[in-house]
C-alpha cells in the first residue's frame, strides 16, 4: 500500500456516500470497544441497520484477540491487524452444492442455465459470508476520535471506487492514501457470493498461466514461507488435505499469525475452487461452535479449516482429525507474527540455500527424532504448556516433498528487511510449485471440458454435441491404465490413484467440476453462435432432409428466444443484436422451405406464430 504518514479531513472536502456504490465493496464500517461490564460492543456502525443484531454481536466478538490465547504473555499482543470470515445469519439455511455421487451432474442447456444465474443484491444480502478486516488497538487512546463523521467520509471515498474487477490489479484511493490490490480471480469465488456466472467464466482451464504475478486463487499474496517455515516438509501433506477437503484445525499464538496460516492453506490449491468452509479466525462465540462442540466420538467432522488462538479448542474440538500449529509465542511486531520461525531454532549466518540436506539433518538427527516421537506421543495437548510448530495427523500423504524446491529456498536471517525480500522470493518459488502441482493434478480431467466447433462442411444450425459424460469409475479405470503423467509420477507414491479417488469423493470436486463444465458449455455455445453468424444457411438447407430442416428450425428458434431473453434481462453480449437479426433471417429461411402442412403444424403454437409474424414485419 502506498500511503502518506497522516490522514485528515478538510471540511470543504466532505463527501456524501452513495449507498449502492458502497455496497459493491463494503457492507459496513464499525467502531468496536470493549466495555468492562458489557464486553464487546459496536459503538458506531455505518451505514446504520445494515447488520442484524446477531451479526453485530458476532462481528464484535470476532474483532478482539481471544484472551485465553495470551495467558503466556499478555503484553505479546499489541496493535494488530487480522481478518475473519463469518456466515450471514439469514443465509445459514441456504445450502451449497452438496450432491456428491459418482455420476455426471445434471447439466442442461447452457444458455438457459446462464440467463437464470444472477449476481449480488445491491444490499449485500446475496453474500453468504462476511469478511471482517480488523485493526485492533490494545489500549484506548482518547486523542483519537472515532466518530460517525470519520466513518461517513471513508464510506464516501469507497463509494467513489470503480466496480471491482476480479483478477485485476486496482488502485483504490482512500483519503490521502492509495490501496493497491490484486483482486482474486472470479473462478476462485463462489457464484452465490456475488459473482455473476459470466464473470466466473474466466481462465480456469488446467494449464499454467504465463504471468505468475496474476493471482490464480484466493490469498495469492499470503506468506507461505514465513508462516510454515518451521514445518516446510509438511506443506505437501497440507496440500493434499486441502485438495480432498479434510477438516483442519490451525492454532497459532496470535490472530495475525492464525489468519495468515489459514489464508496460506487455502491458497495452496489454486487454481482449484476451494468449496469447503474456512474461518481465518474462529472464536467460541461463533454460532457454529456449539454444533461442533457437540460432536461425539465417531461423528464425522464437517469439512472446514478453522483458525484459532484459544487453546480451549484443543479439548472442545477433540474429534477434528488434523491439527496444525504455527507461529511464534511472543512476536515483537506484526511482521514477526507473519515471519515465524521453527521451534528448533533459526538458521543464522550469511544468506545461503535453505537446503534439503540441512532440513534432513534437522528432521532426522537423534534429538529431532526423539522430539518428533515425543510430540506424537504427547499429542496436540502439549501446546497447553509450550507452543511448538508441528502437525498432528494420521493421514498418509501420496505426494513426496520436492527436494529441488526446498533446495532453492533462501534463508537470510540477518535483518527484517533482508528477510522480507528473501521471503518474497521464497513465496514465489513455493507458490509456483504448488500451482504447477495442482494444475497437473487436474489435467487428466481436461477432456471433460473440451469443446468442439463446427467443421467446415458441417452445419452450425444444429445443437452442438454434448461434452463427454463423466463417470467416476470409468475415469479412474482409464487413468489407472494410462498413468498420471511424468510430472506427478516422479512426485507421487504408487498409491496416487487413491488420491484421485478421495478428491472425487471430497467436497471440492463437484462444485469445481460443475463450474468448469458450465464454463466449457458456455464457451462452446459462443463458438457455435459465432459460426452461425458467419455462415450462410442456404447451401445447408438445400442438402437437408425434411426432418433435418425441422430440427434446424427448432434449434434456431431456441437460440433466438435465448438471445431475446438475454436482451430483456439486460445481459446481452455486444454481438447480440447482430446474432438476433441473423437468427431471425435464418428462421424465416428455414420455415419457407418446409412443406405447407409442416408450416401449418408449426403455426399451431401461438407463441411461434407471433414470433414469425414479428419477423416478417
Amino acid at each position: 500500500m502506498s500511503r502518506s504518514p497522516s490522514f485528515s479531513v478538510k471540511p470543504e472536502h466532505i463527501l456524501k456516500p452513495d449507498p449502492d456504490s458502497l455496497q459493491r465493496w463494503v457492507v459496513a464500517f464499525c467502531v468496536i470497544r470493549f466495555d468492562l461490564e458489557q464486553g464487546q460492543l459496536i459503538e458506531e456502525c455505518y451505514p446504520p441497520g445494515c447488520l442484524t443484531h446477531d451479526e453485530e454481536l458476532e462481528v464484535a466478538f470476532s474483532s478482539f484477540p481471544d484472551s485465553v490465547s495470551q495467558h503466556q504473555n499478555r503484553s505479546s499482543i499489541h496493535d494488530c491487524i487480522f481478518f475473519f470470515r463469518i456466515q450471514r445469519q439469514e443465509n445459514v439455511a441456504q445450502s451449497e452444492i452438496t450432491e456428491n455421487d459418482d455420476q455426471e451432474p445434471s447439466l442442461k442447456s447452457t444458455l438457459n442455465q446462464v440467463i437464470k444465474r444472477t449476481g449480488y443484491n445491491d444490499d449485500g444480502r446475496g453474500f453468504k459470508y462476511l469478511y471482517g478486516y480488523v485493526f485492533n488497538r490494545q489500549r484506548h487512546d482518547e486523542r483519537l476520535k472515532r466518530g460517525t463523521k470519520a466513518l461517513e467520509h471513508i464510506a464516501a471515498c469507497v463509494s467513489l471506487w470503480p466496480a471491482p474487477v476480479p483478477g485485476k490489479q486496482m488502485e483504490l484511493p482512500i483519503g490521502n492514501a492509495t490501496l493497491k490490490a490484486y483482486l482474486p480471480p472470479a473462478h476462485s469465488l463462489p457464484v452465490e457470493d456475488g459473482i455473476s456466472f459470466e464473470e466466473s467464466a474466466s481462465s480456469v482451464a488446467p494449464f499454467l498461466p504465463n504471468n505468475q504475478s496474476v493471482p490464480q486463487g484466493l490469498f495469492h499474496d499470503s506468506d507461505l514461507f514465513g508462516t510454515f517455515r518451521g514445518i516446510l516438509l509438511q506443506l505437501w501433506v497440507l496440500w493434499e488435505l486441502l485438495l480432498i477437503g479434510e477438516p483442519i484445525l490451525v492454532i497459532a499464538p496470535t490472530p495475525p499469525q492464525c489468519c495468515e496460516a489459514v489464508a496460506g492453506l487455502v491458497s495452496l490449491v489454486a487454481p482449484l475452487l476451494c468449496s469447503i468452509d474456512f474461518r481465518p479466525y474462529f472464536t467460541i462465540h461463533d454460532p457454529e461452535f456449539a454444533q461442533l462442540n457437540s460432536l461425539q466420538e465417531g461423528d464425522i467432522f464437517p469439512p472446514m479449516v478453522l483458525g484459532v488462538t484459544n487453546l480451549f479448542f484443543l479439548k472442545a474440538l477433540r474429534n477434528i482429525p488434523h491439527i496444525v500449529s504455527v507461529g511464534t509465542a511472543a512476536p515483537n511486531s506484526n511482521r514477526a507474527a507473519i515471519s515465524s520461525r521453527s521451534s528448533t531454532g533459526r538458521i543464522t549466518g550469511r544468506p545461503e540455500a535453505f537446503g534439503f540436506q540441512q532440513l534432513s539433518l534437522k528432521k532426522f538427527s537423534p534429538s529431532s527424532l526423539l522430539n518428533a516421537v515425543k510430540l506424537r506421543r504427547d499429542g496436540p495437548l502439549c501446546l497447553m504448556t509450550e507452543h511448538k510448530e508441528a502437525i498432528w495427523s494420521t493421514y498418509n500423504a501420496t505426494t513426496k516433498p520436492d527436494t529441488s524446491i526446498l533446495n532453492r529456498l533462501i534463508d537470510a536471517g540477518m535483518s527484517p528487511r533482508v528477510e522480507e525480500s528473501m521471503s518474497v522470493v521464497n513465496n514465489e518459488i513455493l507458490r509456483r510449485h504448488f500451482l504447477e502441482l495442482t494444475t497437473n493434478f487436474l489435467a487428466p480431467l481436461g477432456p471433460y471440458f473440451r469443446v468442439t466447433t463446427p467443421s467446415e462442411r458441417s452445419s452450425p444450425f444444429v445443437d452442438p454435441p454434448p461434452l463427454p459424460p463423466f463417470n467416476a469409475d470409468e475415469f479412474l479405470a482409464s487413468l489407472s491404465s494410462r498413468g498420471v503423467g511424468k510430472f506427478l509420477a516422479k512426485r507421487m507414491r504408487s498409491n496416487w490413484l487413491d488420491l484421485y479417488r478421495r478428491f472425487i469423493k471430497g467436497h471440492n470436486f463437484l462444485p469445481w467440476f460443475r463450474r468448469r463444465r458450465a464454463v466449457a458449455e458456455l464457451e462452446q455455445y459462443r463458438l457455435w453462435k459465432h459460426a452461425r453468424i458467419k455462415t450462410n444457411i442456404q447451401p445447408f438447407v438445400a442438402k437437408m432432409s425434411e426432418l433435418e430442416i425441422v430440427d434446424s428450425f427448432n434449434c434456431i428458434e431456441r437460440h433466438l428466444l435465448g438471445e431475446i431473453e438475454l436482451q430483456q434481462l439486460g445481459r446481452a453480449s455486444e454481438d447480440s443484436v447482430m446474432a438476433c437479426e441473423k437468427l431471425k433471417s435464418d428462421l424465416q429461411a428455414v420455415f419457407n422451405v418446409l412443406p405447407i402442412d409442416m408450416q401449418q403444424l408449426l403455426l399451431l403454437s401461438p407463441e411461434r406464430a407471433a414470433l414469425l409474424q414479428e419477423i416478417k414485419k
